[in-house]
């Protein structure tokens, strides 16, 4: 095979960060990927153009060693900005307590399906009364005078209307009950977080959402979700409950205080953040139009990428904001409990539909 200049593939600078060139990689792989009508052989080149240039020590053995796509040499990697090796944030851990929706999410684990369930106590206990004020003249043999027999023609036609009701309210919630099991079972977990390495604050995000929001009955969690016509995990994280749904992406960045202008632009410090890109609000916009009618949040959850604290504003308005993994429990978390027990059926088909990869 010729040389090949990777960074010519993607169309980047040798500068670039690897945030620009796995923007660059996701542009061109949606328009060459086999899938969409590309060419087998450009996609497999690209790939191996992203595959390198996004390993810290594959890039630099290539820009030591020529454009040779065989072999490359790998010399000493060099160290990033910021880097500390071997370092690793400590899994969050937080005392459910704290939570103020955490026992509420609780009080009731019956899972509806969408806003349907079984008819409740209320309209039981009123079908019952209605029956037993039917049945009575009847079987103590009271004759009926002509108003009264008017009156008991009514209530006998309104508890059989009433008793109609709850046994279709019945068989409706057992159907939806039987169609929901035959189709997702008891799965509330779909899809995998990222495995490479540079992939950590994705699965650090996984433990979070499935060790605290599983407290939800009805809460169903996503990891890497496309969006419409692409083929590539746009989303790092998603989770469904109700008619709520919450976008996530997982940052590892460098210790400091983050926030949003006026503009929604990213500040660390005060000052313009560019140590790493998001795609969150455009992710935002591409959801809302699949699914109409679904309240849509985003967070970006942040975590240290080497010893240090990140801090992130409580009352942050953008629509994208960037959260410690303690503030979107709090936050989050409380939004979504607002209906803890309900799945909505066609909303998480769609949602479900996105996940990249094994199911």
């Amino acid at each position: 095979m010729p040389d090949v200049d990777y960074y010519e593939v993607l169309g980047v600078g040798k500068a670039a960060s690897v945030n620009e060139i796995k923007t660059a990689y996701r542009r061109l792989a949606k328009s060459h990927h086999p899938d969409t009508g590309g060419s087998a052989l450009t996609f497999q080149l690209v790939r191996e153009a992203y595959d390198t240039l996004s390993d810290p020590m594959r890039r630099a053995g290539y820009d030591a060693g020529g454009r040779s796509v065989r072999a490359p040499i790998r010399p000493r990697p060099r160290r990033r900005f910021g880097e500390e090796p071997g370092y690793e944030p400590e899994p969050v851990v937080i005392d459910p307590d704290d939570l103020e929706w955490w026992e509420f999410a609780a009080q009731d684990a019956r899972v509806r399906h969408g806003r349907r369930r079984g008819p409740g106590h209320t309209p039981v206990v009123a079908a019952v009364g209605g029956m037993v004020l039917v049945l009575l003249p009847v079987l103590t043999g009271v004759g009926f005078s002509a108003p009264t027999l008017i009156v008991w023609l009514i209530l006998t036609a309104g508890t059989a209307l009433l008793v109609q009701r709850l046994a279709r309210g019945y068989l409706a919630a057992s159907r939806a009950k039987t169609r929901f099991a035959a189709e997702f079972g008891g799965k509330r977990v779909f899809g995998t977080p990222g495995v490479e390495t540079d992939e950590l604050a994705e699965r650090l995000t996984a433990d979070l959402l499935e060790r605290y929001l599983t407290r939800l009955p009805g809460a169903r969690i996503f990891h890497g979700l496309s969006w419409p016509d692409s083929v590539f995990a746009d989303v790092d994280h998603a989770v469904l409950c109700g008619k709520r749904l919450v976008l996530i992406e997982s940052k590892l960045w460098l210790p400091g205080h983050y926030e949003t202008d006026d503009d929604d632009r990213l500040l660390r410090n005060g000052r313009a953040f560019r140590g790493g890109g998001s795609r969150l609000t455009e992710s935002l916009d591409e959801y809302r139009r699949i699914l109409p009618g679904v309240a849509l949040r985003g967070a970006m959850i942040v975590y240290p990428s080497r010893t240090g604290e990140i801090t992130t504003d409580l009352d942050d308005p953008s629509p994208a904001p960037p959260m410690t993994p303690e503030q979107f429990l709090h936050e989050i978390g409380g939004w979504l409990a607002a209906e803890p027990s309900t799945v909505d059926s066609a909303t998480m088909r769609v949602v479900r539909d996105r996940v990249v990869g094994t199911v």
